[in-house]
């Protein structure tokens, strides 16, 4: 899979990489970047490295990342106050509202938050996720049913997250547990500035609360999460059948649903 975690020597061997095509990420000294750099040529981490933040989209209406942008400005108000680093925002994907976006985040004039937009490989991506020390997502559901599968990605590679709420959402981020979940951007940026306060040299209890759940989450697998959650619901339901019949039924069922979802509907 290639969601999955990684050793520090290979996230350590990404930043070097990546800050050669993005200057933001790049050091003074040679080979170095914003969190690296070399001690007796080994690569190693800054003791006063910013955060990563990472989180990504299409770009579009579904997703309002002014919540992202307007949490990262009060982050900013309150940098000296609560001893917070500058922070790395990366947030990846392509879509028709990214240059809206882009502009807006120009006429904000960060001082201490630095973006980058880049397009990840499929190699790349999910080292990013597992380099992060924080996840976000702003998905939102117009049936609140469907899950994000960013969310996913990011906890198959050991990364909390950050998630904005919404009704099926507690099935999957469980807030205080494994991440946590926010309503607006006040909220949203007390999470990052808890999250950060005195980043790295202190290092707050819930990371490795979380990463911990998370390695649970991980090795929990598709067989295990149906007997445990979908199997119960369709047994209490009357009239499905079982047995060697039931995969039968789902097929059906599923063809059922993609021919509704062509079905004409009113204006």
């Amino acid at each position: 899979s290639f969601f999955d975690t990684y050793s520090e020597f290979q996230e350590l061997k990404l930043t070097p990489r990546l800050s050669k095509e993005y200057p933001e990420l790049a050091g003074q000294e040679p080979d170095s970047t914003v969190f690296t750099c070399i001690q007796n040529e080994d690569i190693k981490l800054h003791d006063h490295r910013p955060g990563l933040i990472v989180s990504s989209t299409s770009w579009t209406e579904d997703e309002d990342f002014s919540i992202l942008l307007s949490a990262l400005h009060n982050y900013e108000m309150k940098v000296q106050e609560r001893s917070l680093p500058d922070l790395i925002c990366i947030i990846t994907g392509k879509g028709e509202q990214k240059q809206f976006y882009l502009n807006k985040i120009q006429n904000m004039n960060f001082q201490h938050v630095k973006f980058l937009t880049p397009w990840l490989t499929a190699e790349d991506y999910p080292l990013v996720l597992a380099s992060a020390d924080l996840g976000v997502s702003l998905h939102t559901s117009s049936s609140g049913l469907d899950l994000p599968m960013k969310v996913v990605d990011m906890f198959g590679c050991g990364l909390p997250v950050a998630a904005i709420s919404f009704p099926a959402i507690g099935e999957l981020v469980k807030d205080g547990e494994n991440g946590e979940i926010f309503s607006n951007s006040d909220e949203l940026s007390e999470i990052i500035q808890d999250w950060f306060h005195n980043f790295p040299s202190d290092t707050n209890p819930k990371h490795q609360r979380y990463r911990s759940e998370l390695e649970s989450f991980r090795n929990s697998d598709w067989t295990q999460n149906w007997n445990a959650k979908a199997l119960p619901v369709f047994k209490k339901l009357k009239g499905i059948p079982s047995g060697g019949e039931f995969p039968v039924f789902l097929f059906f069922l599923a063809l059922l649903c993609v021919f509704a979802a062509y079905l004409p509907t009113c204006a």
